[in-house]
């Protein structure tokens, strides 16, 4: 539990660098908008599974004008997960969660995996956003995990 709550730390931290880097690039982009909105819609789509609610009100990838409104999509994302971790015994990470994905498949899944998926799939696509920044010549955020331990 430990771990988790740990990559889940830094995750919080790890969007917040994102957006510091959109908002200091001052981007243009509707890709690269979009495919940050898609990061924050997608942790809100999990977290609401582990919920025990549906994720269908969810659109992944719709365009985004603002990164303020990104921003407020991480911050929100990061205080429901930090109650909802903060609620969460070590032996529930073995509980196994039904739900349907966006296209109304049904599937599950255990809360460590799904916790796992969220962590990864966030850093698979801070990858790729950071990419798109080098892309405008923009500055990357620094986003490892090492340098979050680190400090």
């Amino acid at each position: 539990m430990k771990t988790i709550k740990s990559m889940m730390d830094h995750l919080y931290w790890a969007d917040g660098r994102i957006v510091e880097a959109l908002e200091d690039s001052e981007t243009t982009s509707k890709d690269l908008l979009k495919l940050v909105r898609h990061v924050a819609v997608a942790e809100g789509v999990w977290l609401s599974r582990l919920q025990g609610k549906g994720s269908a009100q969810y659109s992944l990838w719709e365009d985004a004008e603002d990164v303020a409104a990104i921003r407020t999509m991480f911050e929100e994302n990061a205080e429901r997960y930090r109650v909802y971790i903060a609620g969460l015994e070590e032996s529930g990470l073995d509980e196994m969660i039904d739900y349907a994905n966006q296209s109304g498949l049904p599937f599950r899944t255990s809360v460590q995996d799904i916790l796992l998926q969220v962590l990864l799939h966030g850093q698979y696509h801070r990858g790729q956003i950071n990419r798109a920044l080098r892309g405008e010549s923009a500055e990357p955020a620094q986003v490892d995990y090492i340098t979050f331990a680190r400090l």
